[in-house]
């Protein structure tokens, strides 16, 4: 796998500031294509809304191409799912192991220990925004 290969999602321009867009994109699953959509509950299609960085002028209703490189998305999945899963289990095991609380306990650390972690990355934001970057250009 190249560490040039991009994810492309298009979107339409809701609003710009300076150099910056804010889109939205609808990430469709495979229902799209399916003859039983329409009598399908399944609402797997998710309108997300992101700020990227204009390639070219843009202006509100335009639609666009949003792009990331591949290899920052799964960085991305990494900090947002795996490694605060991981700072759990091994939070949990490591006091299970070496203090006499019970589980009820144990288990409230643990999950506070993610809602601290989710709190650095917010604190982290604008730092992650700059190695994060999402780009668009008109289609």
């Amino acid at each position: 796998m190249s560490m040039d290969e991009i994810i492309r999602h298009e979107g339409v321009v809701l609003s710009t500031d300076g150099k910056m867009a804010h889109v939205a994109i609808v990430q469709a699953s495979a229902c799209q294509a399916c003859k039983a959509q329409s009598m399908c509950l399944s609402s797997e299609n998710q309108q997300k809304e992101m700020d990227v960085t204009m390639l070219e002028p843009m202006q509100a209703g335009d639609r666009v191409e949003v792009q990331v490189q591949e290899h920052l998305a799964w960085k991305a999945v990494f900090l947002a799912y795996v490694l605060p899963f991981v700072i759990m289990m091994i939070l949990m095991l490591l006091l299970l192991r070496f203090t006499p609380w019970g589980e009820s306990i144990i288990g409230g650390v643990s999950l506070g220990s993610i809602a601290l972690y989710y709190l650095l990355l917010a604190l982290f934001k604008h730092r992650l925004r700059k190695y994060f970057t999402f780009t668009a250009r008109k289609l």
